[in-house]
């Protein structure tokens, strides 16, 4: 997959290949990141990409066409290509996202700045706008690193461990289980038995519940979304009186 941020700090997120599962997995030739300063496409002498917006008000607002010559020079011939903005105005990024986004081969994400983009690059060049949440950050850079990290996380082989992608949290629309490593015993504290055990049933179950509990008492929101089978509706049901007791 090949991922092409326009940003007006490269470094920054070409710092994101020199760490962890990306740099690995740019390192392993699975991913491919690139990125286009939008400065190197401005006709002014000073190189400026931004001006003063229509209507008067506080800040500055990115040009129409820096941005569009950037767009366009990302632009490849994959048969499956996709523009995204990372705006606070946009469709709050989830796992659903990342399973729909991976069908694409050419990722070209726009990090903004300033007050925003001249919306007439919106309307022409942007295929759709996602957020991080209902939060203002300085600009597009972390999204867009988040948004790569996200969708390179499910390239085949970019992982330590192939299951490893499909156990996180929201997968399967439920938050992940606790873990716990060694020693076996901090303060008083101790793992949970069933994980000593070697019954790989009984903790794929003991695990199963734990996420049933967490997502019930911790996001209530994605619970309701979810359609439990009568085996989970039981150990949720556990869950509520393991908690009581």
């Amino acid at each position: 997959m090949y991922f092409k941020v326009i940003t007006l700090f490269p470094e920054m997120v070409l710092s994101l290949a020199k760490f962890g599962v990306v740099g690995r997995a740019i390192e392993n030739n699975l991913a491919s990141l690139e990125v286009l300063n939008p400065r190197d496409f401005s006709d002014d002498p000073n190189l400026r990409v931004d001006d003063r917006p229509y209507g008067g008000g506080p800040g500055m607002v990115m040009q129409f066409e820096p941005l569009q010559k950037a767009i366009q020079k990302a632009r490849g011939n994959a048969a499956r290509e996709r523009v995204i903005c990372l705006s606070a105005q946009g469709k709050p990024f989830q796992n659903a996202d990342v399973e729909r986004l991976d069908t694409y081969d050419n990722l070209i994400l726009l990090a903004g700045r300033y007050e925003g983009i001249d919306e007439r690059l919106i309307e022409t060049e942007v295929d759709e706008e996602i957020s991080i949440g209902d939060i203002v950050v300085s600009g597009g850079e972390l999204p867009a690193m988040m948004v790569v990290d996200a969708l390179i996380r499910h390239i085949p082989g970019a992982l330590g461990h192939d299951e490893s992608a499909q156990q996180d949290s929201f997968v399967d629309g439920l938050l992940d289980c606790p873990h716990y490593t060694r020693p076996e015993s901090i303060n008083d504290l101790s793992v949970p038995k069933v994980l000593l055990s070697g019954d790989h049933q009984a903790i794929q179950k003991w695990r199963e519940k734990q996420s049933l509990g967490r997502t019930f008492q911790r996001r209530p929101e994605l619970f309701e979304k979810l359609e439990l089978s009568d085996e989970q509706k039981v150990l949720l049901q556990e869950y509520i009186q393991e908690q009581q007791n």
